[in-house]
């Protein structure tokens, strides 16, 4: 019989133990492919598949609802290739031998520049409202403590005063300060840029920028709302501010010693 027969001779302990690993490999492998939704298949640095893939294959494609009515997203299928044609030339036919950009670095997004394509919609929070917004169109905010920049010239790393902070933007669920808004020409057009808070050191009596000299700041992207910040305009913001940190001064891309 084989409740007598089987079970006589058959080891629990070892088949437990061993269901235990193939379940754990089949969780390694599930994983991994998950992971591997975004930014597959690989590319070398000319664009072209890479030779080797990795030990794992690239998932099926899955589709996700976004939250808040904001349609469908279907990965790994149709990745995004609005970065195609960089403004780079490699410096020598060596593999792995830097890229040196061709044109402007810090307006074509590319090394300390570069950003990445994010959507065009504000982020928001787990009730669906816009989490950064300007503080001035937040009545129930107020300032409390610590300098307030509001009223302070905004000096950039060359010395030259490039304008007047006139705004903060709030991260609204976290109650941090995550930009600041520069009026670029307080006696005339009124032109605003946004500074990410990271980016500049509040002084006593101006806010210093030392990743940007003056002449950069008209070119930093803009926004289409002020009311709200997309996630693609906070990443070219952020990336544009990067970028000065390296190409702003050509003295900046030499050695040191």
């Amino acid at each position: 019989m084989v409740g007598t027969e089987f079970f006589g001779n058959f080891d629990l302990a070892s088949a437990a133990i061993w269901m235990f690993w193939i379940f754990f490999a089949l969780l390694v492998f599930y994983l991994q492919t998950e992971n591997m939704r975004e930014g597959y298949p690989l590319q070398d640095e000319e664009g072209n598949a890479a030779p080797n893939q990795g030990p794992f294959p690239v998932p099926k494609d899955k589709t996700f609802i976004l939250p808040d009515g904001r349609g469908e997203l279907t990965v790994p299928s149709g990745q995004r290739g609005d970065r195609d044609n960089l403004a780079l030339e490699q410096s020598s036919v060596a593999a792995g031998s830097p890229y040196i950009p061709t044109g402007n670095p810090m307006t074509d997004g590319v090394g300390p520049a570069s950003w990445a394509p994010r959507h065009d919609h504000p982020e928001l929070d787990a009730h669906g409202h816009v989490k950064i917004k300007p503080l001035s169109k937040l009545p129930d905010f107020a300032f409390s403590a610590g300098r307030d920049p509001r009223g302070l010239i905004v000096m950039a790393g060359d010395g030259e005063v490039i304008g007047r902070c006139i705004d903060m933007w709030v991260d609204v669920p976290e109650q941090l300060v995550r930009f600041l808004t520069i009026d670029l020409n307080p006696e005339g057009s009124g032109e605003t840029r946004l500074l990410p808070i990271n980016f500049c050191r509040i002084k006593g009596d101006h806010v210093k920028v030392r990743a940007l000299y003056g002449a950069h700041f008209a070119d930093i992207p803009g926004i289409k709302s002020d009311e709200q910040v997309t996630l693609l305009e906070e990443e070219k913001i952020m990336a544009y501010y990067g970028g000065g940190t390296l190409y702003a001064d050509p003295s900046r891309s030499e050695p040191l010693l």
